[in-house]
């Protein structure tokens, strides 16, 4: 434990598109512990990271997890390393969704190795920034089909 006896929850993210499933984590993260600390990746870090530009900027992705009432504390991931971050930070329970579970999560051999706890969080299933993304894509390609070739033009 630690700081004045308190359990320390952190979980990171991108937080693109906030959506229920975010919302679901958040809630589960925090009834871990005491503290919820969330790491938001810049928008250089998901570009390095990912390979595209998060549709939020930092800044509203920020914004939309400091109003949550979830969250004690928003903090910046500018680095793909976790381990330093997890160790300043004292933190005693990483928490992701399960769908990492595979994966093994950046920072997990830290905790691990630390004595510290790793928790896999039930994953939202059909709800996540990457389903929106491609949902939004196939979207505006109806659209512009639609504005192209609607009832009223001609192919």
């Amino acid at each position: 434990m630690s700081r004045d006896g308190k359990v320390i929850v952190f979980t990171p993210g991108t937080w693109d598109m906030f959506h229920i499933g975010h919302l679901n984590l958040l809630q589960s993260a925090k009834a871990l512990g005491d503290i919820l600390i969330v790491g938001v990746k810049t928008d250089e870090l998901v570009m390095k990271d990912k390979g595209y530009h998060p549709l939020m900027s930092y800044e509203d992705r920020v914004g939309v997890l400091t109003a949550c009432r979830y969250v004690d504390a928003v903090i910046p991931e500018r680095v793909i390393k976790r381990d330093e971050l997890l160790k300043q930070l004292d933190v005693d329970i990483l928490a992701v969704g399960d769908d990492w579970w595979q994966r093994k999560v950046r920072g997990h051999d830290f905790m691990v190795k630390n004595g510290r706890r790793v928790v896999y969080l039930p994953y939202t299933t059909g709800r996540s920034s990457t389903f929106l993304r491609k949902t939004l894509k196939r979207f505006y390609a109806e659209q512009k089909e639609l504005n192209t070739h609607g009832p009223n033009k001609k192919k």
